[in-house]
Formats: C-alpha cells, structure tokens, sequence
C-alpha cells in the first residue's frame, strides 16, 4: 500500500497526515514518529511518498480551527481498525462538536455493560490512528474530569475549550475548562 504524507499547520502545532490513494485519510498526528509506528503495526511497512500538497482533508481542517466545528464530519477515513478499536473509532464520531462523553457512556454505546469495559474503551481511545478527525479528545472521566489523552492533556483541553465543550447531560461546564 502506498501512502501520501502530508503536514498541516494547526493552532496546536504541527499536523502529520497520511492518506491513500483514494484521498481518504488514514492517519493524523502530531508525532510524525508516532504516526509511522501506528502505520507500521496496522498496515505492515507501507510506502509513505512525502508531498508538498495539501490532503484532502486539510479545508474541512482548517474549517474546523476557524470555528466551523461540524468541518470534520466530511473528511473520508479509513482507521483499520476492527473489533473493539473499530467499534470505539467509529462511535467516538458520532459524538458531536461541542459534547463529551464518559468513558463509561461511550461503552455502553457500542453495546459494553460490564463496568470494567470503560477501561477497554480507553485503551482503544489511546491507539485511536486519527486524532481530532476521531475525537477521542470528547471522552472524559464519569466525574467529567479530563483523563489521559496520548497526545497531551494541553492540547484536549484545548481541543474542548475550542468546541465549548459540555456533557450530554447538559452539565454547564467540565473542570478544568
């Protein structure tokens, strides 16, 4: 599989973005050295061909940074991932700009009722391929604290003052925000 590599200047720092050759993006990290490793164990060693062109993605991107948080919902993906990881990437887009969810919340979403599957659902959040374009930044702890997030704990509250986040439960506002 050959991919195309991308960067985009975002408010948070660089964006690294790879995407195929259908124009669907399937990766977006702020690590170019993480984004690779992510790359190497889902898609084997795929040809990454750097380009000086924008992806695809990057209007609904820069949208999205200018305020229209509802930009992202267009952008056309491929994450690879299956079971649980699948399950979990693809109802974290589902949750709308400007909304978070419990870890526990998002479980239940895709059908987990075990208590202890909260914890499942955070791992999966941790090997999300795609941030921001799959908002795991939108899942936080059942007391609406802001839990861990792999590409730093600055850039999700950022990423949630940005969508003036709130819970579902109409909860006026998260710590830390």
């Amino acid at each position: 599989m050959a991919l195309s590599l991308h960067r985009f200047d975002s408010p948070l720092g660089p964006l690294h973005l790879a995407g195929d050759a259908h124009g669907r993006l399937r990766a977006l990290d702020f690590s170019r050295t993480r984004l690779d490793r992510g790359l190497a164990e889902r898609c084997g060693a795929p040809a990454c061909v750097e380009t000086g062109e924008p992806h695809p993605a990057a209007p609904a991107l820069a949208r999205y940074f200018a305020g229209e948080l509802d930009a992202l919902e267009a952008i056309e993906l491929d994450a690879g991932g299956s079971g649980l990881d699948g399950d979990v990437w693809a109802a974290l887009r589902e949750i709308p700009a400007g909304r978070v969810v419990s870890y526990g919340e998002l479980a239940r979403r895709i059908g987990r009722t075990d208590p202890r599957a909260a914890r499942e659902v955070g791992a999966a959040n941790a090997r999300n391929p795609i941030a921001i374009v799959v908002p795991c930044h939108r899942v936080v702890g059942k007391d609406g604290s802001l839990k861990g997030y792999v590409w730093g704990l600055p850039r999700k509250r950022w990423l949630l003052a940005h969508e003036r986040a709130r819970r579902d439960d109409a909860a006026p506002q998260l710590p830390g925000l």
